[in-house]
């Protein structure tokens, strides 16, 4: 994305939810800032569940740890649970917890991102643009359903089929030409002065 590319979140409605009413208060602020005029706070993942049944929104930021309904359940329930196009709302997942298990547990079930927190206005806009551009397809499989769980395809391992008609095969190929030194690497990447 360029300087002079321009990114207008005006008309975007994102339900935030969070169940400590400062996080809540603060996510509220981050947004408005980003000039999201229309946000929907809930202080819980059942409320936000409910909202989500008679309106239309665009994202969903969550950090919840009720016991009735944690992130976790929510994003399992959005994408399993939930007719098109509602199962396809991008999530946001905030933690403050980000151990290895707690991320792969929000990858596994759905989420489109994980936010550690604590976080800036500036890592949130960075996540928000990268949704807003990603082409990832999206999965509905008997264990998984979500966006793809692979952000690059680097395709199957070598030998090994793949499992989507557009997977692409890990193996290079014998080269066809010497490999170069890295003094010659070097040359090319070296600014050159051009004569006028």
């Amino acid at each position: 994305m360029s300087q002079n590319d321009r990114v207008n979140l005006e008309q975007s409605t994102v339900l935030l939810i969070d169940d400590n009413p400062q996080a809540l208060d603060m996510l509220g602020s981050i947004f408005q800032g980003f000039g999201v005029k229309e946000q929907i706070k809930c202080p819980s993942a059942t409320e936000g569940k409910r909202i989500i049944q008679h309106r239309s929104v665009d994202l969903i930021v969550i950090d919840c740890a009720d016991p009735e309904m944690d992130s976790y359940a929510f994003a399992r329930w959005l994408r399993r649970e939930t007719p098109a196009p509602l199962r396809f709302i991008p999530v946001m997942l905030l933690t403050g917890h980000a151990s290895e298990a707690k991320v792969q547990e929000g990858r596994d079930c759905g989420v489109s991102f994980v936010v550690t927190k604590p976080l800036t206005p500036a890592v949130l806009l960075k996540r928000i643009l990268w949704l807003a551009g990603d082409e990832r397809e999206f999965v509905e499989s008997p264990n998984y359903v979500g966006p793809d769980r692979r952000v690059r395809n680097f395709g199957p391992p070598l030998g090994v089929a793949g499992r989507r008609k557009d997977d692409l095969s890990a193996h290079v190929g014998a080269a066809v030409e010497a490999n170069m030194d890295q003094s010659d690497i070097d040359m090319l990447m070296k600014p050159q002065r051009v004569a006028l």
